[in-house]
């Protein structure tokens, strides 16, 4: 074999790792039925074994020559497990659980599946991109404590959101952000969770990726040594140059500190020396407008311009020591004069979602700021996300709620989550993706779902 080329598989198989001859691609259960893909031929005679979890012998329950198959008539809220063979080829056995989901079933993994356990057990980092040629892409990547979380999946929709089919893998890709810049498809990743900042380039949708170019240095990627920490943030542009949101810490360290990087938007973003960094910018306690009490900082900022003309770096807010323990995010200003120059703390936004990722986006139609996030009503409930809410503001100081569009409050909050949030405008609508634990998840933070939502006629909520 030769050496590594490329950044993407189809699928990744550590060596020893049992992926079967068969590998299973994408799980989308329903309420009482699952669909479920993988890599193959058409033409090829497919079964798919199935059984109750521990119970029994497997039994075909579908014969189909083509590599997907839908099965319908299952026991609602229960655990499967399945294997697809193909005479003396099969796949590993996967699990899943059925139950209704919100939205549309991108791809789900069981808690307890370990398909993917040299990365992680989990679904995280939603990431979603228009292509130029019509169609719609997602990312994930694949998480859990201790473990690697190093490898992101990529899925297509042809139908707007309507039915999604696996594209590729990323390995190494964690915190991945996809965008099209001139055309051209990118990922912007770390290598790990706090290892290096990397990026690379697709030139047929997400099928293949040149391997990546590394633009920051992190760490080990274990979460007691300070690194390079990101969330799938779009770019923005503003005045010649595209900018992103970083830090540098880890919550070992007991800190993260905002960075900004940005490039002229007619540079090569493949070549590490079109990038500027500004350096960490640590959190003070003694800032006006900050909580009373100790705080680990910010992490997951997202940018907008103002309408004083300047840009801001707006971020997640721990404030779970604090008093209030909930309730602000804290702006930082840009120097958009000096790519070098370190971000300046501004003030405090009172905004009821700054305990997880939340994404601001200007809608240049109505003229107004909108914001996807994760509300929190009350201090003693700071630590739910049970609550997907639209926020609206005019200008981006003052913001009440349009819309709550997802609502389980009236379900255990230990195990139910809607976060992480992916965005943009099409038209009339909103659409979006999202990192969703339900039906059985391990916690509403290890998410078992991503999900796809349109919101029609988003602007008729404003206001």
């Amino acid at each position: 074999m030769i050496g590594c080329t490329t950044w993407s598989y189809a699928p990744y198989k550590p060596f020893f790792f049992e992926t079967g001859d068969i590998y299973i691609c994408r799980l989308a259960p329903s309420r009482t039925g699952i669909h479920c893909e993988w890599l193959g031929d058409a033409g090829v005679r497919y079964d798919v074994m199935l059984r109750i979890e521990g119970r029994g012998e497997f039994r075909c329950a579908a014969t189909v020559a083509a590599p997907e198959a839908t099965i319908d008539g299952l026991a609602p809220a229960t655990d499967y497990e399945l294997y697809v063979r193909a005479g003396e080829k099969k796949s590993r056995v996967r699990l899943f659980r059925t139950g209704e989901a919100v939205g549309t079933v991108v791809n789900y993994l069981h808690p307890r599946d370990d398909a993917y356990a040299f990365s992680g057990h989990y679904l995280c980092s939603p990431s979603m991109v228009r292509h130029p040629d019509g169609y719609l892409l997602t990312a994930m990547d694949l998480f859990s404590g201790n473990l690697p979380q190093n490898l992101t999946l990529i899925f297509r929709s042809d139908d707007d959101g309507a039915s999604w089919h696996y594209v590729s893998e990323l390995y190494p890709c964690f915190w991945g952000k996809m965008f099209v810049h001139k055309g051209e498809l990118y990922m912007l990743s770390c290598s790990t969770e706090y290892g290096d900042l990397l990026i690379g380039k697709s030139a047929d949708g997400g099928r293949t990726f040149s391997a990546p170019v590394t633009l920051l240095r992190g760490s080990n990627g274990k979460n007691g040594e300070a690194g390079v920490h990101k969330n799938p943030q779009p770019p923005i542009y503003y005045k010649g140059r595209i900018y992103g949101t970083l830090e540098w810490g880890s919550w070992g360290r007991g800190y993260h500190a905002p960075m900004i990087m940005s490039a002229d938007e007619n540079a090569d973003l493949l070549d590490p020396a079109s990038w500027h960094f500004t350096p960490p910018l640590r959190y003070d306690p003694s800032w006006p407008g900050v909580g009373k009490g100790p705080s680990s900082g910010n992490i997951e900022g997202t940018l907008a311009v103002a309408p004083d003309g300047n840009l801001y770096n707006i971020m997640r807010y721990d404030m779970s020591r604090c008093t209030p323990n909930y309730g602000l995010a804290l702006a930082y200003r840009v120097n958009t004069d000096d790519p070098d120059a370190p971000l300046v703390y501004d003030h405090a936004i009172k905004l009821p979602g700054n305990h997880s990722k939340f994404t601001i986006r200007h809608d240049d139609v109505s003229g107004k700021y909108v914001c996807l996030l994760t509300r929190i009503l009350d201090e003693h409930c700071a630590g739910n996300r049970n609550l997907l809410s639209l926020m609206v503001s005019d200008d981006l100081e003052n913001w009440r709620v349009a819309a709550d569009l997802i609502d389980r409050r009236d379900e255990d909050p230990r195990f139910i989550g809607f976060q992480y949030v992916d965005y943009f405008f099409e038209g009339d609508d909103l659409i979006f993706v999202c990192r969703t634990a339900m039906n059985g998840a391990h916690s509403f933070h290890d998410s078992n779902y991503q999900t796809f939502h349109r919101v029609k006629y988003f602007r008729a909520l404003l206001g």
